[in-house]
């Protein structure tokens, strides 16, 4: 088949262009992550046509694409739910599907409920000449997600399977091309790696060359495309991270505080501190900031000048965050070359880290040393709120943001697109370059131009990157049957190797990891942890730490989160003379410094097949720290492992087991599917998915098999005290994707703890230079400031019509995904919601007109959240909800 699409003429060339649909729902068409589908799908198609491929005249817009998919008012076949390209009868599915008897188990005879019309499979989709735009039917347990407990052999149900025998077998593609991040069909049953007939992407995909358009920062989730369903990946950019900026009562607030630092030595300046505190409790600062008690107004003219410059700096920090907090706008769009805006936001990210590999100095830390001062230092102050530093932050964050402006606007067309990057002249006879004109503007007069130079010859190198972008040509060139440069995947913040896109990723050698930077980092970010918990919890350490270990932040940071453990239990990972990491070494309680903490490790299904030597090393490590003689209080390790041991009547190696995951072949809790789908009744269901399918444990000492051990399991997460996860990307939040809150076990842990004490939890954001630990709530509320909550993301989104209405529901959905499993969503969250979306009259038509569909999903999850406790509000906000419900139902069945 791949030798094929070298031969064939275009002409008669076949393109299977899938789309996805998650979580099933006609305003759901089209999922991927960070992209525009339908106007990529355009894009392609318009490219498609200029190269030869057989395609009629195509609809005006993306706009007009899109509906024809969803829904073809001149369609052989009506639907309700999407437009029917074709009627399989369940003679031709089973006489052209050989395995579908092994699908009964399951789903019984075809044609079955899903994707069917009781007599015939429906295939949805449509055709443009010769490419048919598909749907990919949906995974199939999403109504039902507690099915997986008890099933035995999980297996695709009969539309999913028809679904790709219409494709191979009746209409006959020369290739399939899965448009963005991600869909089903690698994530089937069968083996991590290495498929066989019984596998299911196996049986699924057939012979049909596979390539697959993939988000550039997710190479793990590509690598499991490419062993599962031998995947040709194709990789395409995010969209540019930018400033989140501030708005409504935190502009204000802002402004406010501006007010103070130009009159604080007046008399004036008492009352604005004042006025400072109360915008605070206005805007819901107060959980994050230690203010004043409520009652005791005008406390201000109490305080020392000290006393009201730290507390404006605490709230001028917070603020700070707020702004400066990356995010990404609006979506990507295949083969779209970035606005000069956009490279700039790219560039400022790239230029505030250090690279020691390339002996490279970051722009902050050049503009800190020109004062004589270290940058660590003033992130330290500036995190503590010592307003001069906060201040002098601020000053360098915007002194990067034009420098680095400056050297894009040299290669702005008139469109505001960055053209063809020209080479820039660094030798300009002594001439001052722009961006060092933009520092002394700025009063840094004293940067030192030495560290700057190869600086910024760098950044010309990453702009060049950036702008060339090979979306389209390695895409038309796979068609040809030719090979896709490969390249690796990651975040091109931390990697610009990364860029440009267009390649066929690649992770990394999982036994390099993890690196010599990433145990430095990691302990950085584990002291932080602990000093945050003591502060919290009497200066006592915490006995054990639930962790989740995610590939893809593991890939990105080069295994900073698995240094992260080791440090933890008290363990050094040692690289021999090729780099390889698989000795390890036990630090002494001296050069510690603290107890050994114990860990529950729960990996993600994708790290357990990719990284099983890591598993591996962190099994031994768990195991050394049990068994070193030490006092029980200086090992923590061991002292829960000995106990297990005399409880459980097992050997105390047995007793340290802590490395978990799924079984093999399987995915997720499931927990995302229950809350997305809104098909569980309490939290217990919840947390008993969890457990069933979460605690496989390894073994070092029988590394071939995971078996489930669910009361060592159990056992363990009874002493937890901490749950921790970790933010890799500015682009993947805690409420952009559902699998964080599907992997966090909080509330779990409080069920099972004696005292029912919920664990704190936290997570590191290692996003900036300057690293963060903050608590789950923390970083809950600064996700839904920033995003779901900023006008800047929204419109950013909404900007891209039926698809931007998505994103927002989803993101609801994901937030009241942590009440469920976390209790981390304050009242005020769900409240500003309603205010924004639905009270807003104008807002509420906009989202209306443009995706019915996930509009209804908004209200419907509002209603919900209320219903189960996670929300109090007026009477009158849910009569409205209530009755808005009802005409979008009436909407979308035609009712007037």
């Amino acid at each position: 088949k791949w030798a094929m699409l070298r031969r064939k003429p275009k002409l008669d060339k076949k393109v299977a262009i899938t789309v996805f649909s998650f979580p099933p729902d006609k305003g759901n068409v089209g999922t991927a992550a960070y992209l525009d589908v339908f106007g990529s799908i355009y894009e392609v198609l318009k490219a498609l046509k200029g190269n030869g491929y057989d395609l009629p005249e195509l609809p005006e817009s993306a706009e007009k694409l899109m509906q024809e998919v969803i829904h073809d008012a001149t369609a052989q076949y009506q639907s309700p739910e999407l437009n029917v390209a074709y009627r399989m009868s369940v003679a031709e599915y089973e006489e052209f599907t050989p395995y579908s008897e092994r699908l009964q188990e399951n789903w019984g005879p075809p044609p079955g409920h899903l994707n069917s019309d009781g007599q015939n499979l429906l295939i949805f989709g449509k055709h443009f000449g010769n490419v048919f735009i598909g749907v990919q039917p949906t995974f199939g347990y999403e109504g039902d997600p507690m099915r997986l407990l008890f099933s035995r052999s999980a297996s695709p149900h009969h539309g999913f399977a028809a679904y790709y025998t219409y494709l191979e077998r009746i209409w006959g593609a020369d290739a399939v091309l899965h448009f963005g991040t991600h869909g089903s069909l690698e994530f089937m049953p069968g083996k991590q790696m290495g498929m066989s007939i019984d596998c299911y992407p196996d049986s699924l995909i057939g012979k049909i060359p596979n390539l697959y358009y993939y988000a550039a920062n997710n190479p793990s989730e590509a690598t499991i495309a490419k062993r599962r369903s031998y995947a040709e990946t194709i990789s395409y950019l995010t969209p540019p991270a930018e400033n989140a900026g501030l708005y409504k009562g935190l502009q204000e607030l802002s402004e406010l505080i501006a007010s103070y630092q130009t009159l604080k030595g007046t008399g004036r300046g008492v009352p604005i501190v004042d006025a400072i505190v109360e915008k605070c409790r206005l805007v819901n600062l107060d959980k994050d900031i230690a203010l004043p008690p409520e009652q005791e107004r005008g406390v201000a003219a109490g305080m020392t000048a000290e006393e009201r410059d730290n507390l404006v700096g605490l709230v001028y920090r917070k603020l700070m965050e707020i702004e400066s907090r990356l995010l990404p706008c609006g979506l990507h769009i295949i083969g779209k070359p970035p606005t000069a805006e956009e490279a700039i936001a790219t560039l400022v990210n790239i230029a505030n880290l250090d690279r020691e590999e390339d002996n490279l100095l970051s722009l902050p830390r050049i503009i800190a040393n020109s004062l004589g001062r270290d940058i660590e230092d003033v992130y330290t102050n500036s995190d503590k709120g010592i307003l001069v530093d906060v201040e002098l932050l601020q000053s360098i964050t915007l002194a990067c943001r034009d420098a680095v402006g400056a050297l894009v606007k040299e290669q702005t067309d008139a469109e505001g697109r960055v053209s063809l990057v020209s080479k820039l002249n660094f030798f300009n006879m002594g001439k001052k370059t722009p961006w060092i004109e933009s520092l002394h503007a700025a009063g840094y007069k004293n940067v030192d131009p030495e560290p700057i130079k190869p600086l910024f010859e760098y950044l010309e190198f990453c702009l060049k990157q950036v702008c060339a972008d090979n979306e389209l040509g390695a895409l038309l060139r796979a068609l040809e049957g030719e090979y896709v440069l490969p390249g690796p995947g990651g975040d091109p913040i931390r990697n610009p190797d990364v860029l440009p896109t267009g390649k066929n990723m690649h992770a990394l050698d999982p036994q390099s990891i993890p690196t010599t930077g990433a145990i430095k980092s990691a302990k950085v970010v584990v002291d932080r942890l602990l000093e945050r918990q003591r502060t919290d919890n009497d200066g006592n350490y915490p006995e054990t730490i639930a962790v989740v270990l995610w590939v893809t932040d593991n890939i990105k940071t080069y295994g900073e989160s698995l240094a992260q453990v080791m440090w933890m239990v008290g363990v050094k990972p040692v690289p021999d003379a090729l780099g390889r990491v698989n000795k390890l070494e036990l630090l002494s309680l001296e050069e510690l410094g603290r107890p050994r903490i114990d860990v529950v490790i729960n990996c993600s299904g994708v790290f357990r097949d990719l990284f099983i030597n890591q598993m591996n090393l962190l099994d031994r490590a768990v195991k050394m720290a049990a068994e070193a003689d030490e006092p029980l209080e200086m090992n923590f390790v061991r002292k829960h492992a000995l106990k297990q041991a005399e409880e459980m009547g097992i050997n105390l190696r047995q007793a340290a087991t802590r490395v978990f995951s799924n079984a093999s072949g399987s995915y997720s809790s499931n927990v995302n599917l229950a809350v997305e789908n809104s098909t569980w009744e309490s939290e217990a269901e919840l947390q008993e998915m969890y457990l069933t399918r979460k605690s496989f444990a390894f073994s070092s000492d029988n590394p071939g098999t995971m078996e489930q051990d669910r009361q060592i399991f159990e056992s363990s997460l009874k002493t937890a005290e901490v749950t921790f996860q970790n933010l890799d990307s500015a682009e993947i939040s805690l409420t952009d994707v559902s699998h964080y809150f599907d992997s966090d076990p909080t509330k779990l842990i409080g069920s099972l703890r004696a005292d029912g004490k919920k664990p704190t939890s936290f997570v590191a954001d290692t996003t900036t230079a300057n690293a963060q630990v903050r608590t789950l709530s923390e970083t809950v509320r600064l996700d839904s400031r920033t995003k779901l909550l900023n006008p800047k993301w929204y419109e950013g989104m909404l900007s891209h019509g039926y698809e931007g209405v998505r994103e927002i529901s989803k993101r609801l959905v994901n937030t009241t995904g942590w009440s469920a499993t976390a209790g981390a969503v304050d009242n005020w969250v769900y409240e500003d919601v309603n205010g924004t979306f639905i009270q807003d009259e104008e807002m509420q038509k906009r989202l209306l007109n443009l995706n019915p569909h996930s509009f209804r999903k908004i209200v419907s999850t509002l209603l919900e959240v209320n219903g189960r406790g996670y929300w109090e509000t007026s009477e009158s906000n849910l009569d409205r909800l209530r009755e808005l419900y009802q005409e979008v139902e009436d909407r979308i069945e035609g009712v007037e």
